[in-house]
């Protein structure tokens, strides 16, 4: 995958030093830290975590992980993930993607857009056959994000995910790659 990758308002890379106040910002705040995996961070453990994904600029069988920076005129507002995952383990048949972002910048389309950008990668860049996201169903501004994505939600496990100290509903939504990208939505001209 070649990184950066940028959209219209948007950089997509890895994390650098300098990053750390911005990630501090959005992944200390127990709100957003509320349907991703851990808990609010630190200021040491966003310092750990952005020296190590600083490191991380490549995605392959090899190197099934990479979470990137987003930046928006120059302030990370969020990252993006995607995990190389198949049948075999990691043989980057399928890619599961994930995002956070900072509560200021909600309702704006940032999440959409580097999501949108991270599948345009994963199918054209690395080739995989299917990407999926897994969510909590109450989490519906991911929800709407996979929907905008044009993912299908193929499979909802009620009570089927242990999560933070307790049972959670969890949603799968996925889109191939024959799918992408999904039809313009028909003119009301």
């Amino acid at each position: 995958m070649s990184l950066p990758i940028t959209t219209e308002r948007l950089t997509l890379r890895s994390f650098r030093p300098g990053d750390e106040d911005d990630v501090f910002a959005y992944r200390s705040v127990p709100s957003v830290i509320r349907y991703i995996p851990g808990e609010p961070k630190t200021r040491d453990q966003v310092a750990d975590l952005v020296s190590e994904r600083a490191t991380a600029g490549r995605i392959d069988p090899t190197s099934p992980n990479l979470t990137l920076a987003v930046e928006l005129d120059g302030r990370v507002i969020g990252d993006v993930l995607i995990l190389l995952e198949g049948p075999d383990g990691a043989d980057g048949r399928q890619a599961e993607i994930g995002w956070v972002f900072a509560p200021d910048v909600a309702g704006q389309g940032y999440a959409t857009e580097a999501a949108r950008a991270i599948i345009e990668a994963a199918f054209r860049e690395v080739g995989v056959h299917r990407v999926w996201a897994q969510l909590e169903p109450e989490n519906t501004a991911s929800s709407r994000v996979c929907e905008r994505l044009g993912m299908r939600l193929e499979a909802v496990f009620v009570k089927g995910s242990w999560f933070k100290e307790r049972w959670t509903d969890l949603a799968v939504y996925a889109l191939l790659a024959d799918e992408w990208p999904p039809a313009a939505p028909p003119s009301t001209a």
